[in-house]
């Protein structure tokens, strides 16, 4: 990243027109494939917890989690597509393409696997292999209303690493155009849904409210990660920007699509719904462009100023943590998301939002240099 940035902390993006054996087609489609799987699971997700809250329990066999599955499995099939590209490749003596990271061998040596769509394969093939854990639990249990069943948060884990498998990938091609892009939009949707997974601490005696937790440390911690890797100005803007955009088309689609559904197949809505905000949309930050316009501040003055690139990781983590931890209680409230909340966990958020978002930022900055290299910065 270009803001004077120790080598070891926040790696350089080049924008230059070399490598193109990584621009192929194949690359783009893979990639592409990866990220429209992980949206097609995102929409279902949203629809499914929609579908919850206005008409009640389901069970296993539902359109919204027939889009839940067939988008793992189109990442799934992608990744794997692409593992075989680079098997043959490899069998065949010719150079491995340069896509999605470096390529390791996997099962005996019999596979050549680029690490991004490694990553995003494993995550597709356990969300297939937890489904059949989830349907044996609906088997005994029959109806489930709750997001944090044992199934349910093994699937949330495996969605998540296909996301990151995305991330990867696109990561490998930030030196076009197009990997750009895809960082751009491949980071809001992870943003979205990463902090589902603090349903899991549901269970226990919390003092503040887990999706909160949850928003307060992957919000902030993927700003800083997207800003970083696509180490441009206006970075994380672009990403801030782009989760506002899926917010708006999940906060018509979502309710809308459940009270279609329910209507096709004859169920009525829940009594008594009124003007409550649709269920996922509404446990989005709505205030991440302030962070975001934060966050590009102080990664100008590392570029111009020459600031330690690890401290300027370190405040803008703690910064976006702060508006997060201040906006999103109020935001639940003032939408009456969750009519439980009051002003002190708005105090309590704050406060706890402090050591959230430093060690967002300093994972931030850790996660950057972990994720692949564009091809031409490797040749270097």
């Amino acid at each position: 990243m270009n803001i004077s940035a120790p080598p070891d902390t926040i790696e350089s993006a080049p924008n230059t027109a070399e490598g193109a054996s990584d621009n192929s087609t194949a690359a783009r489609v893979g990639a592409w494939g990866v990220l429209l799987g992980t949206a097609v699971t995102l929409i279902g997700l949203s629809w499914d917890i929609q579908w919850h809250n206005d008409v009640g329990p389901d069970t296993f066999f539902t359109l919204p989690h027939l889009f839940l599955y067939s988008g793992s499995a189109l990442s799934g099939f992608a990744s794997l597509a692409m593992v075989l590209i680079a098997t043959f490749a490899q069998r065949a003596g010719r150079p491995v393409p340069a896509m999605g990271g470096t390529p390791i061998r996997v099962f005996g040596s019999n596979l050549t696997a680029p690490l991004g769509y490694m990553v995003a394969g494993a995550g597709a093939a356990l969300f297939l292999l937890y489904g059949l854990l989830d349907m044996q639990w609906h088997s005994i249990y029959g109806f489930d209303a709750v997001l944090n069943t044992p199934s349910h948060v093994a699937l949330f884990l495996s969605i998540t690493l296909t996301m990151i498998g995305s991330i990867m990938v696109f990561a490998s091609h930030r030196d076009h155009r197009w990997g750009q892009v895809g960082i751009v939009l491949a980071i809001p949707i992870m943003i979205t849904f990463a902090p589902i997974l603090a349903e899991a601490l549901n269970n226990l005696e919390l003092p503040i409210n887990s999706m909160i937790l949850g928003t307060a440390f992957f919000g902030p911690m993927l700003l800083v990660l997207g800003a970083a890797v696509l180490a441009r100005p206006g970075a994380a803007i672009a990403i801030a920007l782009a989760l506002g955009i899926i917010q708006a088309i999940l906060w018509w689609f979502s309710p809308w699509a459940a009270e279609t559904y329910a209507s096709a197949i004859g169920l009525p809505l829940r009594d008594g719904l009124g003007s409550r905000p649709p269920s996922l949309p509404a446990m989005m930050p709505m205030f991440l462009l302030l962070a975001a316009v934060a966050v590009e501040g102080l990664f100008w003055l590392a570029r111009t100023r020459g600031y330690d690139a690890n401290k300027i990781v370190l405040a803008a983590g703690l910064v976006t943590g702060l508006v997060v931890g201040v906006t999103f209680p109020l935001q639940l409230l003032f939408i009456h998301a969750f009519s439980h909340l009051a002003f002190s966990d708005v105090a309590m958020s704050t406060l706890v939002a402090i050591p959230l978002g430093l060690l967002a930022g300093f994972l931030g900055g850790r996660f950057t240099r972990m994720l692949p290299m564009p091809a031409t910065e490797t040749a270097r």
